[in-house]
């Protein structure tokens, strides 16, 4: 009976096993995850666990351009998204953006490397499904839905502050050289969250289109969100002074546009806190 007690045993050891294998699968067999695109790296870093990120965008460690506080982005190694460095750190999966290099997907197809490419999201809804893409790629989907639940929060604070604060702010976001982001984008969504009205159709511009300073000044809107850029002619111009009496001119850092992901709670707080300065 002895053998019997000791095959009993092994069973229940292999059961615990198992079952801890289900409860933990990453514990097991962590994911081994590359994101060459900046703004998967914002999601990413909420949602992987550190172990689980071997690398990310160098962009995300541009104090110029990251999406991501400059200390998080630079506890982990980065590549500027060639095939030859993604390769070299033998990851189970590379995550990126609508645009990658052919040669670089080519080279990653060759050596059967996984790449899941993710679009830009236009509207907070798409925002929401390319977090729990990202979760679902690096095997955290709960890490995901409690993103998803900030930013689900961030959406109904803003709202119900615009709420007690009356009708819509006419509003333009006029970005470095004049660009303009119109009806379609995530950005008009969130302006009408916070309580305002995107006035870029009143310029007849179209999706994402450039507004001339000849033509801001002829039609000032309300409200100007610029990033103010040093040295930028168009955002940083003397002309802007004069219509001080009449248009409101608030800062808006550019990176808040170019993220959605855990972006948008930043800027919906800002905008929302731009409305209640109002």
């Amino acid at each position: 009976m002895t053998w019997l007690r000791a095959l009993c045993g092994l069973w229940a050891a292999l059961a615990l096993a198992l079952s801890q294998l289900v409860a933990h699968p990453l514990a097991a067999a962590p994911r081994r995850i590359v994101s060459i695109n900046p703004c998967i790296d914002a999601v990413l870093v909420e949602v992987a666990g550190p172990e689980q990120i071997l690398a990310i965008s160098h962009y995300s460690q541009d104090a110029r351009a990251t999406s991501i506080p400059l200390a998080t982005a630079r506890r982990f190694a980065a590549t500027s998204g060639t095939a030859e460095e993604v390769i070299a750190l033998r990851p189970d999966i590379v995550l990126a953006g609508a645009h990658v290099s052919p040669s670089t997907l080519a080279a990653l197809k060759r050596l059967k490397v996984p790449v899941q490419t993710f679009t830009v999201p236009e509207s907070v809804a798409e925002s929401i499904a390319q977090v729990r893409g990202v979760a679902a790629a690096a095997g955290q989907p709960a890490r995901g839905e409690a993103l998803v639940r900030r930013i689900e929060q961030a959406v109904a604070r803003a709202q119900a502050s615009a709420r007690g604060r009356g009708a819509p702010v006419p509003a333009l976001i006029w970005q470095g050289s004049g660009l303009v982001p119109g009806e379609s984008t995530l950005a008009n969504e969130l302006l009408s969250i916070a309580g305002f009205r995107n006035m870029s159709a009143q310029y007849g511009l179209k999706r994402w289109d450039v507004l001339p300073l000849e033509h801001l000044a002829a039609r000032p809107p309300r409200l100007l969100l610029t990033d103010g850029i040093a040295g930028d002619r168009m955002t940083g111009h003397r002309v802007l002074r004069r219509f001080d009496d009449r248009m409101v001119r608030a800062q808006f850092d550019e990176r808040l546009l170019s993220c959605a992901g855990p972006v948008m709670i930043r800027a919906l707080n800002r905008l929302s806190e731009v409305r209640a300065n109002l």
